[in-house]
């Protein structure tokens, strides 16, 4: 026999022991290395950077603002006059239209977008999917100014009809009524209501097709994200696609709808050259968000920015402090519950 002989009492297991003895384990490290520090710095510093760009606009609308706030104290919040002539400034009427505007945006835009993203991860065929997502995703690159020319030459003169319609079935509601005495259509050079033309509600329309882009997108992340166990076995068991989605989809995305619409939220806050474009500017303190005339807080600085005195100036800049600090607080609760839908953490409840 050919060979090193082995003791009898030497068993293969113990031979095998003995190897793993001398193996040594090997040192792990997290640290990054080449390209992955490399994309780590730059992710890191891009962040520090939008940190400290952030912070630097707020300072400087803070320090801008506070001769505002010394002159006027704080009736520049209660005051719904803007005439600086006579030294009487506030925003509370332009604070009412930004609230009345970005409201009416959501009730039109939210249900739309939800329903658009429910079809696009649940309804429509597998090879419609990428087309459609596309198709949402680039109507975020439509600048502000056509849709505000959309709505101002082609929507509106129809739309007068639908909140004339609103307002003669529903004034009962304050929200609703419209004081006026014209309450019939002009054709020739401005058709439709001229009583109802340049509210709030028409500027809301503009805004709304701006903000459907952000609010599907968020929405139709989450949903794609959806347990496609739980959706099997539901299937499996019987249920229908509406069935699927109502007990499935939409409990795991109820914070995707609810980011997704604060998003929305934030984005319709501070929208300008649309609704410049369409609202018949006036600084009045009023509820009824189907009436001619109204404005909102970007829409005054777009429009007043130009010719303003440094006073005047000031008061601006402390409007868009204002406007920056709630939109700030609004999109950071909604970054929050969004990031809480996509680590999972919504399916654990």
């Amino acid at each position: 026999m050919i060979g090193a002989p082995v003791h009898p009492e030497t068993s293969p297991l113990d031979v095998a022991d003995d190897a793993l003895d001398d193996d040594v384990p090997r040192d792990l490290s997290a640290r990054p290395v080449g390209s992955d520090r490399v994309f780590v710095g730059v992710t890191r510093g891009v962040g520090v950077l939008v940190f400290v760009i952030v912070t630097a606009i707020g300072l400087f609308l803070g320090l801008q603002s506070a001769p505002t706030f010394a002159h006027y104290g704080f009736s520049f919040l209660t005051e719904s006059r803007w005439l600086p002539s006579q030294d009487i400034i506030g925003i509370a009427s332009v604070a009412l239209g930004t609230v009345q505007v970005a409201i009416i945006a959501l009730v039109l835009a939210i249900p739309l977008a939800l329903g658009t993203a429910l079809f696009i991860t649940d309804w429509s065929p597998e090879k419609w999917r990428a087309g459609l997502t596309s198709a949402v995703d680039l109507m975020a690159a439509v600048p502000g100014i056509v849709f505000g020319l959309w709505v101002l030459l082609l929507v509106q003169p129809h739309a007068t009809h639908v909140t004339h319609w609103i307002s003669k079935h529903f004034g009962w509601i304050p929200f609703l009524e419209v004081h006026t005495d014209v309450d019939y259509p002009i054709w020739n050079q401005a058709p439709g209501y001229p009583s109802y033309a340049g509210s709030a509600a028409i500027a809301a329309i503009a805004v709304a097709a701006m903000i459907f882009p952000m609010a599907t997108s968020v929405m139709r992340e989450v949903f794609a994200q959806a347990p496609a166990g739980e959706k099997e076995a539901a299937l499996a068991l019987g249920g229908t696609r509406w069935a699927v989605v109502r007990n499935v989809v939409l409990p795991f995305g109820k914070s995707g709808i609810i980011g997704g619409s604060m998003l929305a939220l934030g984005r319709a806050l501070g929208e300008t050259i649309s609704v410049v474009l369409v609202i018949n500017q006036a600084f009045e303190l009023k509820i009824r968000a189907l009436e001619s005339g109204t404005s909102t807080i970007s829409a005054l600085i777009a429009t007043g920015y130009k010719e303003a005195s440094p006073a005047q100036l000031s008061a601006l800049l402390t409007a868009g402090f204002l406007l920056f600090v709630v939109t700030l607080v609004v999109n950071t609760l909604a970054a929050g519950v969004v990031a809480r839908a996509r680590s999972g953490a919504v399916s654990e409840l």
